[in-house]
C-alpha cells in the first residue's frame, strides 16, 4: 500500500509542551478489543500552561489531523487535551507577549499556521471528536468549534477572553459561534468574555453531551454543584446551566473539594461515539460530515485571510498591551490593562508610544 501521509512523527511527543499522538484499538460496548481499528487521539499536552498551544505545538496539530486522515486503521479522532483542567486555554501568551509582540510580520507566519491549524481540522477525513476534559476558552474555543461533536465534562467551562486580553476572537468564534447559537447569544458569548458552564452550552445547542465526572468518596457521581441542573425559570430566565450565585457558588465550590476528578465516564462516552461511527458506511458517513462542515468552511474561509491581516497589526498595539499584562500578573496582580485611563488618552488623540504604555499597564507589586 502506498504512503500518502505527508508528515513524520518528528512534530509529536510525550514531554510538554508537546503534541502527543496516541492509536488506541477500539472497543465494543462488551469491553472486547476490536484488532486493527483504532482512534486516534491527538492531545494538546501542555497541563502546566492550562494546554495553550505553543508555535511548535501548532504545527504538531496539523501534522496529527493529516497522519489520522490518511491512516486506513482509524476511524474517528479524539482530540483533547492532557490531563483533567483544561482542554486548551488558547495560544501561549507568554510566547505571544515575549516573542510576537511588536513584531507584526512574525505574528502573520504565526497565524499562517494557526489558519493551517483550523483547515487541518476541518478537512480532516475522520469524524473530529472534541473531547473537552476541562475550560475550552479563547483560541482553545475555535479549535475545539472546528471539531464535528464536542462531548464535554461537566466542570468544563467555554468562552472568549480576546477583547478582555487584546484581541479578537477571529480564529474561528466570529465564524462558528453565529452558526452554532442564536445571533445575539454569539454576540454576547463573543464579546462578553464571560465564562459559561458545559450546562448552558448544551441547553444552547453548543456541544453534543454533557458528562458529570466528580466522584464522590462513595463511587457515587456528583453532577456540577456550582451550576443549577434543574430547569426553571428565575426573573424571566432559564437558569439551567447558569452558575450559582454567591453564598451557594462557594458552597459548591467546597463540595467539589471533597470529590475527585474521574474522567472514566467522559472516555465512555467518547467511546460509545466512536462505536457509533464505527457501525456507519464510512463513506456515507464522510460525505455527511462534510456536508455539515462546508457551512461552517465557508464562513471560515471568507475572512481568514483578512484576520490573519488585521491580527498581525493588532500585534503591534493592543495585543502588545494585552498579552504583556496577562504575561506579568505575576509580578503585578493584575492580568488587565488600565482600561480607563486608556481610553481616556485614545479620547485626547494621544499617539501610541512608550509613555501611553507605561501609563496603562500594571506596575510591578512592591
Amino acid at each position: 500500500m502506498k504512503n500518502h501521509d505527508l508528515w513524520k512523527d518528528e512534530y509529536f511527543g510525550t514531554e510538554p509542551p508537546c503534541i502527543t499522538y496516541e492509536l488506541k484499538p477500539l472497543v465494543n460496548p462488551q469491553g472486547e478489543v476490536i484488532e486493527e481499528l483504532n482512534s486516534a487521539w491527538i492531545i494538546l499536552n501542555n497541563p502546566a500552561q492550562l494546554n495553550s498551544y505553543t508555535t511548535e505545538m501548532v504545527k504538531g496539530v496539523i501534522a496529527g489531523f493529516s497522519q489520522a486522515s490518511m491512516d486506513r486503521s482509524v476511524v474517528s479522532v479524539v482530540f483533547t487535551g492532557a490531563g483533567d483542567r483544561a482542554f486548551c486555554s488558547g495560544g501561549n501568551t507568554k510566547e505571544y507577549a515575549e516573542y510576537y509582540s511588536e513584531k507584526p510580520n512574525e505574528y502573520g507566519l504565526y497565524m499562517d499556521l494557526f489558519n493551517s491549524m483550523v483547515d487541518a481540522i476541518l478537512n480532516c477525513k475522520k469524524p473530529v471528536i472534541c473531547r473537552a476534559n476541562g475550560m475550552r476558552i479563547a483560541g482553545g474555543q475555535e479549535i475545539g468549534m472546528a471539531a464535528d461533536l464536542t462531548i464535554s465534562a461537566d466542570t468544563a467551562i467555554f468562552g472568549q477572553a480576546g477583547p478582555r486580553h487584546g484581541s479578537a476572537p477571529d480564529g474561528g468564534s466570529t465564524d462558528f459561534l453565529p452558526w452554532y447559537l442564536s445571533i445575539e447569544d454569539a454576540m454576547y458569548n463573543c464579546v462578553s468574555c464571560e465564562l459559561w458552564s458545559a450546562y448552558k452550552m448544551k441547553r444552547l445547542g453548543l456541544i453534543t453531551k454533557v458528562v458529570p465526572v466528580l466522584k464522590k468518596e462513595d463511587g457515587q457521581f456528583l453532577r456540577n454543584p456550582t451550576v443549577y441542573t434543574d430547569t426553571f425559570v428565575k426573573d424571566g430566565e432559564i437558569v439551567f446551566g447558569e452558575f450559582l450565585k454567591s453564598q451557594e457558588f462557594k458552597e459548591g465550590r467546597e463540595m467539589m473539594k471533597s470529590c475527585k476528578i474521574d474522567l472514566a465516564p467522559l472516555d465512555k462516552a467518547v467511546n460509545e461515539l466512536v462505536w457509533t461511527f464505527t457501525n456507519l458506511f464510512p463513506g456515507c458517513l464522510m460525505k455527511s460530515i462534510d456536508g455539515i462542515r462546508m457551512k461552517k468552511k465557508f464562513f471560515w474561509d471568507q475572512t481568514k485571510l483578512a484576520n490573519r491581516h488585521w491580527l498581525s497589526v493588532n500585534m503591534a498595539t493592543e495585543a502588545l498591551l494585552g498579552f504583556r499584562a496577562f504575561n506579568e500578573r505575576n509580578l503585578t496582580g493584575k492580568d488587565v490593562i488600565d482600561f480607563i485611563k486608556y481610553r481616556k488618552l485614545l479620547a485626547r488623540a494621544h499617539p501610541f508610544d512608550q509613555n501611553l504604555i507605561d501609563a496603562v499597564l500594571p506596575k510591578p507589586a512592591k
